[in-house]
């Protein structure tokens, strides 16, 4: 039984639609970090980053959501593309472009944008050219195309939809309309049953909702440091 430590951002979330696709048996520990429970001993026992996602299988510790969609797939044998080696670097292409530049980009836009107890308009600006660029090259990419690696469903479109889907909250409602062959990627992807089943994990625990002091002094912690 794999312990699936999560809570219901994106990264989670992705790590869920996989674990749903593979039909893989897990047992769900929530860890609310707007309470800072990612700051226990216990887990950071298990990623010492202080973030969710992570997984604890048997022996086997895996933390960041990307490392675990690899694992879990590498695992089971399952939505992986062809195994050839064009494939496969472009699969480890695609992964690393959403684990060091969508999300990076894609937090930092909705940090500046709804969070930040300050408005820093450079910053603000900064995120979301950024978050944007990225998606453009995801639509670029994916026009003419029905998948991002070959021909079948794989972990980086589950990959790409824990922050695609996200889209309107990230850069405005309207956004959705610059990239609409993402679009199409999430649209068929969250009408998938194992999609339907992750999105559904949050009627399972209930997360504090509310942006207050301590979920900031938990959350962002560099308020408290004077750092620079």
């Amino acid at each position: 039984m794999i312990k699936f430590y999560y809570n219901l951002a994106p990264n989670p979330t992705k790590v869920a639609l996989a674990l749903e696709e593979m039909a893989l048996q897990y047992e769900l520990v929530p860890v609310d970090t707007r309470k800072g429970e990612q700051h226990t001993p216990a887990f950071l026992a298990v990623n010492p980053n202080a973030k969710v996602p992570a997984i604890v299988d048997g022996d086997a510790t895996v933390f960041d959501s990307n490392a675990i969609l690899l694992y879990l797939a590498e695992k089971t044998g399952k939505f992986l593309p062809a195994n050839t080696p064009a494939n496969r670097g472009e699969m480890l292409s695609w992964l690393m472009f959403v684990a060091t530049g969508v999300g990076p980009f894609s937090g930092q836009a909705v940090h500046f944008k709804h969070f930040a107890p300050e408005k820093v308009d450079y910053a603000h600006n900064r995120y979301q050219f950024e978050a944007q660029r990225h998606y453009g090259i995801l639509n670029d990419h994916l026009a003419g195309k029905r998948y991002m690696v070959g021909d079948t469903y794989t972990i980086v479109d589950m990959d790409v939809w824990g922050w695609a889907r996200m889209i309107p909250f990230i850069l405005g409602e309207e956004a959705y309309a610059k990239f609409p062959n993402v679009k199409k990627l999430v649209d068929e992807i969250s009408a998938r049953p194992a999609a339907a089943k992750a999105i559904a994990l949050k009627d399972n625990f209930k997360f504090k909702a509310e942006m207050d002091d301590e979920a900031r002094r938990n959350m962002f912690k560099h308020l408290a440091v004077k750092a620079a």
